[in-house]
């Protein structure tokens, strides 16, 4: 019985209730959609990482753990760190940040297709000329480009030389020395990609690094990757919780507009059932009842939205907004929007409870 008047109110307002579970799919969309963008972001750095082929990194003293550029390093610094008994190759990298997630990187290419196993060139080949770049499959898509287009990166005029596959270092590629001698960095580099010639001796390798590099931050790769997780990168974790409170807020204020706005049209309808003998409790898990379903119906569409979103920007940012699908955020997002709307609706609810009989009855 309860259900099918629960049912029925809801059909009779067909906009309202249109908007109330539109606006709860919207707060569970961005949600997922934060979510999702956040972890494809440290996913893809993550994949870029592990595509370089080095066993370990050594960083300057200081560096964030995730998106670092300008060039704080020595070069000189690549010569020691190879001239090591176990060291195969090490290989200075120099990035440049170009605005928003985007840079640049300059890369000795022989000695980074040495260590990488060598670029997957989709179209074109390596630098013919100094102002030559390589870009991945994703930038070029973005931004529309082809072998041989003019681009303008960091006030100066590239040619692209090369498309290649993405995941390996970088998404845009520049020789080293044009880069340091663009950027005024020359003799100095960013970080330091090291292979070992045997796996066993990483450790040993990386005891005897810090030895002799005294306050620079010296990691083996897999070490450095688990630092790249979501959820020990400083900030991003206070950043998804600040959203998901956002949508709390928010579902909390729509399902308390929709749900007084429901109380006031429906005074002589509560008068109607108290008169009928229906108790406060009755009214209230009537209208919670209600609440429950928008919010329910509201999460379906909002998860069904988060996959319109992902192909929204998968179409046109795939280079820059690299995003994922977050399936164990479902139920959290769920819970959320259900507790955004059960708050919103304690008030209205409470307020129908106690309404005068005879009152409601005589509302007009």
């Amino acid at each position: 019985m309860v259900t099918k008047l629960v049912l029925e109110n809801l059909k009779h307002r067909p906009i309202r209730t249109f908007l109330t579970v539109l606006a709860i799919g919207l707060q569970v969309t961005l949600v997922l959609t934060i979510v999702g963008l956040s972890r494809g972001l440290v996913e893809a750095s993550q994949t870029r990482t592990r595509g370089v082929g080095a066993d370990i990194l050594v960083r300057p003293p200081g560096a964030a753990v995730i998106g670092m550029s300008g060039a704080p390093m020595p070069e000189k610094i690549v010569d020691v760190i190879e001239k090591q008994p176990n060291v195969a190759i090490a290989q200075g990298v120099v990035i440049h940040g170009i605005g928003g997630l985007e840079s640049i990187t300059g890369v000795d290419i022989d000695k980074f297709e040495r260590m990488s196993g060598g670029l997957d060139f989709r179209k074109g080949g390596t630098f013919q000329a100094p102002d030559d770049i390589l870009i991945d499959t994703n930038y070029a898509e973005q931004q529309k480009l082809d072998v041989g287009s003019a681009i303008e990166l960091a006030n100066h005029k590239w040619t692209v030389r090369g498309i290649v596959g993405p995941g390996k270092l970088s998404k845009i590629f520049a020789r080293k020395a044009v880069l340091q001698d663009l950027t005024s960095n020359n003799g100095k580099i960013t970080m330091v990609y090291v292979k070992v010639k045997d796996a066993k001796n990483v450790a040993g390798t990386i005891a005897d690094l810090k030895k002799l590099l005294e306050g620079y931050q010296i990691y083996s790769m897999d070490e450095f990757l688990s630092l790249t997780t979501p959820d020990k990168i400083m900030g991003l974790s206070t950043f998804i919780a600040t959203v998901v409170g956002l949508a709390v807020v928010f579902g909390f204020l729509v399902v308390f507009l929709a749900m007084y706005t429901a109380v006031l049209e429906r005074t002589r309808e509560i008068g109607i059932l108290k008169a009928l003998g229906a108790s406060p409790g009755y009214v209230i898990g009537m209208l919670m009842r209600e609440t429950v379903l928008l919010a329910v119906i509201g999460s379906v569409i909002g998860i069904a939205l988060s996959f319109v979103a992902k192909w929204a920007i998968t179409s046109f940012v795939p280079s820059s907004l690299p995003v994922v699908s977050v399936p164990d955020w479902w139920w959290r997002t769920a819970l959320i929007s259900l507790a955004g709307a059960m708050l919103g609706a304690v008030y209205p609810g409470t307020m129908a409870a106690r309404q005068d009989t005879i009152e409601a009855l005589a509302y007009e």
